[in-house]
């Protein structure tokens, strides 16, 4: 029969020369431990779909920000020329009209890009407006149930007659008119730019 506690885990040590411990114990003592410490290491998908998660993650968790001045030069889409405000002349400015929200991201881990090149992934929260300088802060309000949102602007759109502004699917899902589609909202500039540039 095996002796009393033959079952009970064994945490392996590292030969020290002069320890009394035979050389060949010592070797063998290294390899099982290289082998456990390898056998705890997170292999294959893994570790490439955690460094994606992470890296997206901080990525919104930053929300944009670093944007140098402003975009408002006039800009054509589909035989359409649109002239954004001046940046002064945006603070404060207030808007009402239909929003309707999209989404830029391709699948889940690979982002969509906006009018000033910041990344959009499917939690980002931010809209689209056709004639405001970018970047600016928006207090959105759902004129049909209440809701309230603070977004920034980054985007161009919606291109698409009657509708005044665009806000990504998880806004409208925090704005409560995600699965309608369209709501009728108030749109008050906040500010506009990012850092020594901002205007408020």
């Amino acid at each position: 029969s095996r002796a009393a506690g033959a079952n009970e885990a064994r945490t392996p040590t590292r030969w020290v020369p002069g320890s009394g411990a035979s050389l060949g114990t010592g070797l063998l003592l290294e390899t099982e431990m290289a082998r456990l410490s390898t056998a705890s290491k997170p292999r294959g998908i893994f570790l490439p779909l955690i460094g994606v998660l992470a890296t997206g993650l901080l990525l919104t968790a930053c929300g944009g920000g670093g944007y140098e001045g402003y975009k408002y030069k006039p800009y054509s889409v589909r035989g359409q020329t649109y002239y954004p405000l001046d940046p002064h002349d945006a603070v404060g400015y207030v808007e009402e009209g239909v929003a309707s929200h999209y989404d830029e991201s391709f699948l889940y881990f690979f982002p969509g890009k906006t009018a000033i090149g910041e990344k959009q992934y499917p939690w980002t929260k931010s809209a689209a407006h056709k004639t405001l300088p970018l970047p600016c802060k928006i207090r959105v309000t759902n004129l049909r149930n209440g809701r309230k949102k603070v977004l920034r602007v980054n985007d161009r759109g919606p291109f698409i007659e009657g509708r005044t502004l665009d806000v990504t699917s998880a806004a409208a899902k925090d704005l409560g008119f995600h699965k309608a589609g369209l709501t009728p909202v108030r749109i008050e500039v906040l500010s506009v730019g990012d850092g020594r540039w901002r205007l408020r």
